[in-house]
């Protein structure tokens, strides 16, 4: 086998009658490492918008929710009871709702949240994205989205009516702070209230729109969701935070396959150059291989040779896209230095994440491509006959 290597080795290196050979060499060398860079790249940032995007939903929601068909009035008894499972970090009621908002003439829908500010530290990262200001113990104290914020000019100590459905008449608070989750469609349409001043807002008297529930482990949360479900069946329905995203998760997972296909015919062209310039540099070393067969050597030590020659394309090729993939990473996630319209992205800067599984996946499948677009040269080559091989040179 050592003399295969050697003489792949000198295939590959030495001086051919067609130099066009070696173009194609070097092209299909090219070709895989830009393939190869290109999937790392893009496999990396649709990795790091998945991880971004679900710190950011967890961070802003709760990992899960308990909501009630009619009147859920019953939820400290509830919430004492979800507190003293293991699994369960802590738990919150909530009032959700839609309203209008206005300041002077400016207007628009928002989605209001009143919270139980204590209980609610235990559930949410609310505190976290607090930027200026706090949700104050006061009646009419409220929490502004920071987007929507600049819309309206808002500023701490501003006033601004809310309008509810129920409510015969607009209801005044003072902004008392911003919160900037990240996410642009929750700071751009969501404001925050104390939990007795939404209730009075939507005429809910002492029920709420449902319980928030943290939990130790957030990826633990279709377990919990049976274990509730076993006890607090119809009419509560109880749904995780994937189940409230499963459309978002979903899209970025088909997209992530289909920039995958797409990329991958990079690679996929780049192998058919390598079966061309090894078709071809079979053709070069015709006399080689006839003299090879002449002195013993048989046709599975001649395909050897050439499929080692592709493997050896492959394989330098993978480990330049490699190498450049992931510094290609590296700068992008110390950098940041592409910024994001938040309006379509959610979020402001590129987000990136390396993922080991997926950086061999790809590997393995640019060498496997390579070796096997060596067959067929490797396949003419063993079938030559010696003795035509010689008779024409």
């Amino acid at each position: 086998m050592n003399y295969e290597f050697f003489v792949a080795k000198r295939y590959l290196w030495s001086k051919r009658r067609h130099p066009f050979v070696g173009v194609l060499s070097t092209i299909s060398v090219l070709g895989i490492s830009v393939g190869v860079a290109a999937l790392i790249v893009v496999l990396a940032v649709m990795n790091g918008f998945d991880q971004d995007l679900k710190n950011r939903i967890i961070g802003t929601h709760a990992h899960l929710v308990i909501e009630k068909e009619g009147v859920f009035d019953n939820y400290e008894d509830l919430i004492g009871r979800l507190e003293k499972n293991s699994l369960i970090k802590g738990a919150a009621p909530f009032v959700e709702a839609q309203a209008l908002i206005q300041k002077d003439e400016w207007g628009a829908g928002v989605l209001v949240r009143g919270l139980d500010t204590k209980k609610e530290k235990n559930v949410s990262k609310f505190s976290e994205y607090l930027k200026e200001g706090r949700l104050a113990a006061k009646s009419d104290s409220v929490v502004v989205g920071s987007e929507l914020a600049k819309r309206f000019h808002l500023r701490i100590g501003d006033l601004i009516s809310a309008l509810s459905q129920d409510a015969k008449a607009p209801v005044k608070f003072h902004v008392d702070g911003f919160f900037t989750s990240g996410m642009y469609e929750y700071d751009a349409n969501l404001i925050f209230l104390n939990l007795d001043s939404a209730q009075k807002l939507f005429g809910m008297g002492n029920s709420v729109s449902g319980i928030s529930i943290a939990l130790q482990d957030p990826e633990k949360a279709d377990l919990v969701k049976r274990k509730i479900q076993e006890v607090w069946k119809f009419p509560y329905d109880v749904r995780t935070w994937m189940d409230m995203n499963k459309t978002l998760f979903g899209a970025l997972k088909l997209e992530k396959i289909v920039m995958f296909l797409i990329l991958a015919l990079i690679i996929f062209v780049a192998c058919l150059n390598i079966a061309g310039s090894l078709t071809i540099l079979v053709m070069d070393k015709t006399k080689d291989i006839g003299v090879l067969k002449s002195l013993g050597s048989t046709p599975s030590s001649l395909r050897n040779i050439f499929a080692v020659d592709g493997l050896w394309v492959g394989l330098t090729g993978s480990t330049i896209g490699l190498v450049t993939g992931a510094g290609i990473c590296f700068l992008l996630k110390r950098y940041s230095f592409i910024d994001l319209p938040k309006e379509i992205y959610y979020m402001d800067r590129l987000p990136v994440q390396m993922n080991v599984v997926d950086d061999c996946f790809i590997l393995c499948v640019a060498v496997i491509l390579s070796f096997v677009s060596a067959i067929y040269p490797a396949v003419i080559a063993g079938q030559l006959d010696p003795v035509k091989a010689l008779r024409y040179e």
